[in-house]
């Protein structure tokens, strides 16, 4: 059987047990314990799921709210089983390719 997991990000209600509700006041903080990010970048942390994620930075919010990783990342299934039909091989999934555009400052 196969299963799709996901995952639920809870930096933000970490952040808000601590009363801690703007995401410009982690920045301080990240950078007592050796991580330096911008505010946009901690913003993104905050609101949005990270695909990934440095260990150090992990640690130090874990050292910031006293928890663990387990308090921040809680595994989701996104879709329910699906069985396979008999006889066939498990194949991998196919990849998708991503184009990316990187555009710097003055370039269109």
């Amino acid at each position: 059987m196969i299963k799709k997991m996901g995952y639920e990000w809870r930096l933000r209600q970490l952040m808000a047990a601590q009363e801690m509700f703007q995401t410009s006041d982690l920045v301080p903080l990240l950078a007592e314990r050796g991580v330096t990010l911008s505010r946009e970048q901690v913003y993104r942390l905050v609101t949005q799921p990270p695909q990934r994620m440095s260990m150090d930075t992990l640690v130090a919010l874990c050292d910031i709210f006293g928890c663990t990783p387990n308090d921040l990342i809680v595994p989701l299934v996104v879709n329910t089983q699906v069985k396979k039909a008999a006889g066939d091989e498990a194949a991998p999934l196919p990849l998708k390719e991503r184009r990316t555009t990187i555009r710097r400052p003055g370039q269109p």
